[in-house]
């Protein structure tokens, strides 16, 4: 019985190792998506990531305004 209870304590740190790769790997996926969002986005390299959502949400509602302008604009010629 002894030995049960140490195969349980292995395979309960192993569950823990795992779980803490799991949230590094999504983690370093997260981080390599904001830098590329940095990119993207003008003035983006020296924000922090909050700062980079809502900038990029303006961002976007600027590049709708832009193409309703030019939607326009090509309507009249």
């Amino acid at each position: 019985m002894e030995s049960s209870g140490c195969k349980d304590m292995g395979t309960s740190k192993m569950q823990r190792i795992t779980r803490r790769r799991k949230v590094a790997r999504k983690s370093s996926v997260v981080q390599r998506k904001v830098k590329k969002l940095q990119k993207l986005i003008p003035g983006g390299r020296r924000l922090s990531p909050d700062r980079l959502f809502l900038r990029t949400a303006d961002y976007i509602l600027h590049l709708r305004f832009q193409l309703h302008m030019l939607q326009a604009v090509s309507d009249q010629i």
